[in-house]
């Protein structure tokens, strides 16, 4: 039967090596780059090494023939279709293919009672591979649960959103999660250069400078697919000027990027965030964002910026905004949620408000003094007052004795002895005159002279 959305299900079982699904039959010579460059077998597939061990999940389903429940994880391009291709062209199960885009609820159980049939009749177990399942409604995962827990079917799902949020408990509960990660620049240049000389791919028809083809693996973001896609694109504006050769030029044009001169590695990745960082430091929104624009568009890691803006938040600005380091927190939480390209907007709120924020650098100097008088040996005793008192015998030692509360001071504050004898009186932190430091200096200098008003 066939229906909108899910593919032909034979009632015969697929040849072995062949499958059965829509994923076979693609390696003619107008598919895609990407597509025709699949993997053949786990051992062409590129990244992912934590999940190719011998006697692993995927081994087992996919050289062994085990029956497994598998959920796949990860960002596009990292090889979840990859893996279902390598399912469907070397199991002797049936392999079947349900778009979750299209496919329904009635589609998703004729699925399960097709390969309740071959199981029954023939004793020939069935693969479903469901792509985006993260797109199913709850209904139509509930569809699914059956099959799994009978194994009438060995499910293979794959996701790019995180399932503990978009696929229902009982069938996550049943299934083994196996996440995929981005794959490395080193991952991508060894796609971008088999591509160039398998016969499935350019078959040595052109060859890559070495800048274009750093320009073309800096823009893949992890992302296999895109990288083949960039590449065979790049080939077409190279070969349709009749040139041999891929250059940075011609990569630029295929994607339509500017080729930036930046190396995640080199001086430019230090240049320009060193350059960035001063521009915040030096309130100039403009120039930093500028920067931000030349380290997105030359592909760096939105976490690596994220990461910098919560050191600069406490380093540069510190309590002149104490808003700033929740603000660049919850933008490195927003940036590992979302992505590129999305994360461009929370990383230029905040690069705007750090650059705006008063600045102080207080908080780093005050830490870095008390620091240097800990290596230096100033670590006196704990005053007595200060003392665990919650055990037995503590009391005879005068832990606890004379402590004054707080709380029981209409002020809030009293007058006693916190630090050890040996850096009593010492002030590290001198709050500036700028933001909501202007007026903690106030409290403070009240604070303080409670405290040493002994």
């Amino acid at each position: 039967m066939s229906s909108d959305g899910l593919f032909d299900i034979p009632e015969t079982p697929a040849s072995t090596g062949t499958g059965s699904g829509s994923l076979s039959g693609n390696s003619h010579a107008s598919a895609p780059l990407a597509v025709r460059m699949r993997p053949r077998s786990l051992d062409e597939l590129v990244g992912q090494q934590h999940l190719l061990a011998p006697g692993s999940p995927l081994r087992q389903m996919i050289d062994g023939n085990q029956p497994l429940t598998i959920l796949l994880w990860g960002p596009p391009g990292t090889g979840k279709t990859t893996i279902a291709s390598l399912l469907s062209a070397h199991t002797d199960r049936r392999f079947v293919e349900v778009s979750a885009v299209s496919a329904g609820v009635k589609e998703v159980r004729e699925t399960i009672a097709g390969a309740r049939r071959a199981l029954a009749q023939s004793g020939v177990e069935t693969v479903l591979f469901v792509d985006e399942v993260h797109r199913f409604s709850k209904s139509q995962q509930d569809a699914l649960l059956p099959g799994v827990e009978n194994r009438w079917v060995s499910l293979v799902a794959a996701t790019t959103e995180n399932p503990h949020f978009s696929v229902i408990s009982p069938l996550l509960s049943r299934s083994l999660l196996l996440t995929l990660e981005s794959l490395t620049d080193d991952d991508i240049g060894v796609l971008v250069d088999r591509a160039l000389t398998d016969e499935r791919g350019l078959a040595g028809r052109v060859t890559l400078t070495d800048e274009a083809r750093s320009h073309l693996v800096r823009l893949a973001g992890g992302d296999g697919r895109r990288v083949l896609t960039y590449l065979e694109a790049a080939a077409g504006a190279a070969t349709s000027q009749g040139k041999p050769e891929i250059d940075v030029e011609d990569a630029a044009l295929a994607v339509d990027r500017a080729a930036v001169r930046y190396d995640r590695q080199g001086d430019q990745h230090y240049d320009v965030i060193s350059a960035f960082i001063k521009s915040i430091r030096g309130s100039d929104v403009d120039a930093a964002l500028h920067y931000l624009a030349r380290m997105i568009e030359a592909g760096e890691d939105p976490r690596f910026i994220a990461r910098r803006l919560m050191i600069h938040a406490s380093e540069d600005i510190g309590m002149a905004d104490p808003t700033a380091l929740p603000l660049a927190t919850a933008t490195a939480q927003a940036v590992a949620m979302i992505g590129f390209p999305e994360a461009r907007i929370p990383l230029a709120q905040a690069v705007i408000h750090l650059a705006a924020a008063p600045k102080s650098n207080a908080v780093i100097v005050a830490i870095d003094a008390a620091i240097a008088d800990v290596r230096a040996g100033k670590v006196g005793a704990v005053p007595p007052a200060l003392r665990d008192a919650h055990y037995a015998g503590a009391k005879k030692l005068g832990h606890g004795h004379d402590y004054q509360y707080p709380h029981h001071d209409p002020r809030g504050v009293v007058g006693q002895q916190y630090a050890p004898d040996d850096v009593d009186g010492t002030t590290y932190f001198e709050p500036g005159e700028h933001g909501f430091e202007a007026r903690l200096a106030e409290r403070l200098a009240v604070i303080r002279a409670i405290l040493r008003d002994r």
